[in-house]
């Protein structure tokens, strides 16, 4: 029997009720771990991670406030041995890039929970890293057509309704510069023209859809 000093202390973020009732459910039936905390959003991430200081934190990545990158991001530069799960329905391939340069040790899809769940969670508590077979092949799939950070903003822009001209006010360039971004955008995406790289940016996880 387990005692509390070998325990997995685990803190769960997701804004989704249900969804941390069924981790807690999963988490607390095992003998070698246990959920000590749970938290809606990314701020609070970080607020009960410095509480509870868990062995391994399992992070959403889409959350009202502060995203999951971001808590990631701000849980590593002030705990730098933080073992950080990322647990999502995105699998497009920028995602996990910046996920993984955020600093998450593995990255875990929530249909996959109930197969999967327990066994990363003990691979990353003992120092691995885990990405599923259908991630590491969309990794493998995009591996140097990265759009540059003015290219992802010209390509949300485009997502966002806005003609070049539009384009070229809001980001105070001229619209030839435009033009040539646009240019490098479909050739990097292999897109046929502007709706389709926005179809691909928004399946890869590049951009996102604004919510008003």
């Amino acid at each position: 029997m387990s005692t509390d000093l070998s325990l997995i202390r685990i803190l769960t973020v997701d804004d989704h009720p249900l969804l941390r009732k069924g981790i807690a459910a999963l988490v607390n039936a095992e003998t070698d771990m246990k959920l000590v905390a749970e938290a809606c959003n990314g701020e609070e991430a970080i607020e009960k991670f410095r509480s509870h200081r868990p062995d391994v934190t399992l992070m959403d990545l889409q959350m009202p406030g502060l995203n999951g990158i971001e808590a990631i991001i701000r849980i590593q530069s002030e705990f730098p041995n933080a073992r950080i799960i990322v647990l999502t329905t995105y699998t497009g391939d920028a995602q996990v890039v910046r996920a993984l340069k955020a600093g998450a040790r593995a990255y875990l899809l929530k249909r996959q929970v109930h197969r999967e769940l327990l066994e990363t969670i003990r691979a990353v508590h003992a120092g691995q890293r885990r990405i599923p077979s259908e991630i590491a092949a969309e990794l493998v799939d995009h591996p140097r057509d990265d759009l540059t950070p003015r290219e992802i903003d010209v390509l949300r822009l485009i997502a966002n309704g806005n003609a070049n001209k539009q384009i070229a006010d809001q980001l105070s360039i001229g619209e030839a510069s435009v033009k040539s971004y646009v240019g490098n955008i479909l050739s990097k995406l292999g897109a046929s023209d502007r709706a389709h790289a926005v179809t691909i940016g928004l399946k890869r996880g590049i951009i996102e859809l604004e919510i008003p």
